[in-house]
């Protein structure tokens, strides 16, 4: 599905980002919703319950949290997106690429838990960071020179 949204209109191109970004938003938010069960289940729970507590602001533990509040946050930054992309997508500039820089900046939380569990190198978390990032200022830098638009 993703090659023929090419070669459809650009307003489809827009809306079908709009719509990547809210559905991958969401269902990264539940995801990372499910995550934060798990870190409940570890804090107060687990057999060994008192040596994660121990260890709540430093290594595992820390990285474990950043993951799970990063991919809430992103999640919902790409659901915004995504909104705003469906609302606005045609009138802003670069919405198809701010689209896919939200996605790949799903990276970021993703890259930490690979980290934390699989031992992976950071270069994920600073993709997505990096992507996150530009997405944002992409966004914002469109809406800011958005001219009024007197349809509505």
């Amino acid at each position: 599905m993703l090659v023929f949204t090419y070669f459809v209109p650009f307003k489809q191109i827009t809306i079908m980002n709009g719509q990547r970004n809210i559905a991958i938003g969401f269902l990264t938010m539940g995801a990372f919703m499910l995550y934060g069960f798990l870190l409940i289940y570890l804090r107060d729970f687990a057999p060994d319950k008192q040596a994660w507590v121990d260890s709540y602001s430093v290594g595992k533990h820390f990285e474990a949290r950043l993951a799970h509040v990063h991919g809430n946050l992103f999640a919902f930054l790409n659901v915004v997106m995504g909104y705003l992309l469906l609302h606005f997508g045609e009138r802003l500039r670069w919405s198809a690429l701010t689209s896919w820089l939200g996605l790949i900046g799903l990276l970021m939380p993703l890259g930490i838990l690979a980290e934390v569990y699989l031992g992976a190198p950071p270069v994920f978390v600073l993709i997505g960071a990096l992507a996150m990032t530009a997405s944002v200022f992409l966004l914002g830098t469109a809406f800011f020179n958005l001219k009024p638009h007197h349809g509505h």
